[in-house]
């Protein structure tokens, strides 16, 4: 999380303007500038989310608040996700998988490796509590296999589906396992997702927690923020499927989109957290976000498909199953020893490029 509990002026700002410009924006038929600051105000509104959450998040202390960032990305996410599905066309089944599956490779290769690199370089090696990594890892490796390549070999449905009873099994699946998680996490062993020297930590990187009415306020300013995404995420859907149909991208493209433009504030804090040697801050940041994606966005999308009767493609192809498993292999390698070089993470970096490259050239 960041250093700064105040609010700047762009933190007031931008909500009011993401909200103005959703109202403007409503029901109206867009193009050309109007495109674009309406992308602009999206963006926006998704930074000023995260400040707040971050704010609130300082208020309640950790571990809790890295949950609190977590479940507000996971919201903006799926705001996302939904609106481009409701909006049809013939990619709209598999923009789920593909952004979930983004979202975890993201984290899992850039964010770590990003986050390992810049603390080894600051600091000499990067340190954090093998037991918060273990209980993250056991965790999203079930997850991710149940969520993204299970369907693939199920036979009540043709293709990677599941059918609405399965949707409905495994996003129960998943959000007891997230829960436990979190129960972990937040009270059984919070202990183990505090910093390596909690006490230096604290007292040397972490600025004062705000205090109440300034926590409230960003209450109030990040709701406003998360229902700007929700509404200008549904006003610009139709306009990004075509712009991406135009440009012939492959459909993958607009998943990593989504999840780098959600994750890009988390991912700045990770950095930051890094970088003044915060590195199990980094960590909790980063897994936590792959575990909210997976535990809360499949059964929030599974739950809308089968409402609205969308269809929808969960399992992924071989190419990205075997990047999905040597990363997780990776990451169990990495995280097993409690503590990381600058080789660590540049073995992730180099995955992570290798995800993207292979996205745009498949």
């Amino acid at each position: 999380m960041t250093h700064s509990t105040g609010n700047p002026w762009w933190t007031w700002l931008v909500p009011a303007l993401a909200a103005l410009a959703l109202a403007l924006a409503w029901g109206s038929t867009l193009a050309g500038l109007w495109v674009a600051a309406i992308g602009a105000a999206l963006v926006g509104a998704v930074f000023a989310a995260v400040h707040h959450a971050e704010i609130v998040a300082l208020r309640v202390g950790e571990p809790f608040g890295t949950l609190m960032l977590a479940l507000a990305i996971t919201v903006i996410e799926v705001a996302l996700i939904g609106s481009l599905m409701l909006a049809g066309g013939p990619d709209a089944p598999t923009l789920a998988r593909d952004t979930v599956y983004a979202t975890v490779m993201i984290v899992a290769t850039g964010v770590v490796g990003l986050c390992l690199v810049v603390g080894s370089l600051r600091h000499g090696l990067s340190t954090f509590r093998v037991e918060a990594a273990s209980q993250a890892l056991s965790v999203l490796i079930p997850l991710a296999a149940l969520a993204l390549v299970l369907p693939n070999f199920t036979t009540s449905t043709g293709g990677p589906t599941y059918s609405d009873p399965q949707i409905g099994f495994i996003g129960a699946l998943t959000l007891v396992l997230y829960a436990v998680f979190v129960f972990v996490q937040a009270v059984r062993h919070r202990d183990y997702f505090l910093p390596v020297d909690a006490e230096r930590t604290n007292a040397n990187t972490h600025a004062a927690p705000p205090s109440g009415p300034a926590a409230l306020a960003s209450l109030g300013l990040l709701i406003v923020c998360l229902i700007a995404v929700v509404g200008l995420a549904k006003t610009l859907a139709p306009w990004i499927g075509e712009a991406v149909a135009a440009a012939g991208a492959p459909p993958a493209v607009v998943g990593i989109a989504i999840a780098l433009l959600v994750l890009m504030p988390e991912t700045v804090s990770a950095v930051r957290a890094a970088a003044a040697g915060r590195v199990q801050t980094s960590l909790n940041l980063a897994l936590g976000s792959a575990l909210a994606t997976i535990g809360l966005t499949v059964p929030a999308v599974g739950l809308l498909a089968v409402v609205l009767d969308l269809p929808l493609s969960l399992g992924l192809p071989p190419k990205e199953m075997m990047l999905l498993a040597v990363t997780l292999l990776v990451s169990t390698v990495t995280l097993a020893g409690g503590r990381a070089t600058v080789l660590h993470g540049a073995v992730h970096l180099v995955l992570f490029g290798a995800f993207l490259f292979l996205a745009v050239v498949p």
